[in-house]
C-alpha cells in the first residue's frame, strides 16, 4: 500500500469511525482501523462486532493498492498533532507502515487485514425506507433520552421505528415516560418496524446533519445498514416485540392546561431546586386559571411553591411528577405553548404542542404521576 492524502480528510475520516471503537474487545484486532485502498478511494472501517463504521476519504495519489489493519489510537494521536497537510502513508516490509509528513516520519506496525472480521450485511429480501437526514436526527434527538435501562426487557433500551404506510413514528419508553416522534416524510407501501439500540442511535445522530440529505435504511429481522453520503454504520438490531405504546396514549383526558413552555420548564427547574434528592417530586395544585407548582424536602427543612397564571379547564386537581422527567420533555420539545391533559392523579398525563403548533411540533409524551 502506497498513497498521499490530506492528513486533515483522513483524521475526519479515521475520528468519524472511531465512534464504533470498542472500550475493551476480546478480540484485540478490533483495536484497529481497517484500511482498504482501491483506486483513488481508502475505506476505513471500524468495529466493536455490535456495531460498524464504514466511510470512504478520497485520497491525493494512489501509487500500490492495498489492505491492511492500522493502530487506531496511535493513528488518532499522531494525525491530531499534525497541522493539515499532504502525508504519505506506504507499507514497509510486512508488518510495519511508514506515515511521513513535509518535516518527519513516523513508522507504525500494521496487521493483515485477512484477521479483520468480515462486515454484516443484511439479506437479500431485506427492506428499504429512506429518510431525510434532518427529520431522523430530530426523531432521534426527540426520543433517544427516553429509552431504558432494562435487561429483563432489552426492546425497551432502544427506539422502535414504527413505519406505516401513511407515516413513521419513532418511539421511545423507559415505563416511567413515552414519547413518540411522529413524521409524514417516511411511508411505505406495507407496515413495517424495528428496535434500533440506543447505543447505536447515539452513534448516528453524532454524524447525521441538519440538512436535506437522504439516508436510506435497509434493515432485516436482525441487522439494519444506515447509508448517506460516504459513511455506512452496520449494526444489530434489538430482537423483540415492542410493547402496544398506542394503547397506553390517554384518549379521555378532559382536565386540560395550556401555558407558555418556557415558562412552564422555568418555573419546574426553579422549584425542583427545594424537592427532596432522592424522590425529585413535585406537586401541581391546579384550579381555574391558575397552577401553583410546590416541592419540600423535610429531612432539611426546605421548601419551594410558585403561582403561575395559565389556562386551564377542568375539575380542581392535585398530582405530583418527577421534576427530571418533566423537565427532560419540556426541554426536548420546540413549540412556545404546550397543552398538558390529565385524567385524575393516578393516571398518566399527555403532554402536547399546542392545537395551532400541532403541524410543526411532531412530539407528544405521556408522562406517569407519582403519589404526593
Amino acid at each position: 500500500m502506497d498513497f498521499k492524502v490530506s492528513s486533515a480528510s483522513l483524521l475526519k475520516g479515521i475520528t468519524d469511525v472511531s465512534k464504533a471503537l470498542p472500550m475493551k474487545s476480546h478480540l484485540p484486532i478490533l483495536e484497529n482501523f481497517l484500511f482498504v485502498l482501491q483506486g483513488n478511494i481508502l475505506t476505513i472501517t471500524a468495529s466493536d462486532s455490535e456495531l460498524t463504521l464504514v466511510t470512504e476519504v478520497e485520497v491525493d495519489s494512489t501509487l500500490e493498492e492495498g489492505r491492511m489493519a492500522v493502530p487506531a489510537r496511535h493513528i488518532i494521536d499522531l494525525l491530531k498533532a499534525l497541522p493539515d497537510q499532504p502525508v504519505s502513508i506506504k507499507t514497509a516490509g510486512d508488518s510495519s507502515f511508514d506515515c511521513i509528513w513535509s518535516s518527519g516520519n513516523s513508522v507504525l506496525p500494521f496487521f493483515p487485514a485477512e484477521d479483520y472480521p468480515e462486515t454484516k450485511k443484511v439479506s437479500d429480501d431485506a427492506s428499504t425506507v429512506t429518510f431525510r437526514s434532518s427529520s431522523l436526527l430530530e426523531g432521534i434527538n426527540s426520543t433517544i433520552y427516553a429509552t431504558a435501562e432494562d435487561e429483563m426487557r432489552p426492546a425497551m433500551n432502544g427506539i422502535f421505528f414504527d413505519i406505516d404506510t401513511g407515516s413513521t413514528t419513532l418511539v421511545a419508553s423507559d415505563s416511567h415516560k413515552l414519547i413518540c416522534y411522529t413524521t409524514t416524510d417516511v411511508k411505505a407501501e406495507e407496515k413495517l418496524s424495528f428496535i434500533l439500540h440506543k447505543k447505536a442511535a447515539g452513534v448516528l445522530k453524532t454524524l447525521l446533519l441538519k440538512d436535506d440529505e437522504d439516508v436510506t435504511i435497509r434493515f432485516d429481522a436482525s441487522s439494519a445498514v444506515f447509508s448517506f453520503a460516504s459513511t455506512t454504520l452496520v449494526c444489530r438490531l434489538i430482537n423483540g416485540k415492542y410493547p402496544k405504546y398506542r394503547d397506553v396514549i390517554p384518549q379521555t383526558n378532559s382536565n386540560i392546561l395550556k401555558i407558555d413552555r418556557q415558562l412552564f420548564l422555568n418555573t419546574i427547574r426553579r422549584i425542583s431546586v427545594c424537592a427532596n434528592k432522592a424522590s425529585n417530586h413535585v406537586k401541581f395544585e391546579l384550579k381555574e386559571n391558575q397552577l401553583e407548582v410546590t416541592s419540600q424536602d423535610l429531612g432539611f427543612a426546605i421548601e419551594a411553591y410558585d403561582k403561575i397564571a395559565c389556562d386551564y379547564s377542568g375539575a380542581e386537581l392535585t398530582i405530583g411528577f418527577k421534576s427530571p422527567f418533566l423537565i427532560e420533555i419540556l426541554s426536548n420539545m420546540t413549540c412556545e405553548n404546550v397543552v398538558m391533559k390529565f385524567a385524575d392523579a393516578r393516571r398518566a398525563a399527555l403532554i402536547l404542542p399546542s392545537e395551532d403548533e400541532a403541524e410543526s411540533e411532531k412530539i407528544c409524551g405521556i408522562i406517569m404521576p407519582v403519589a404526593v
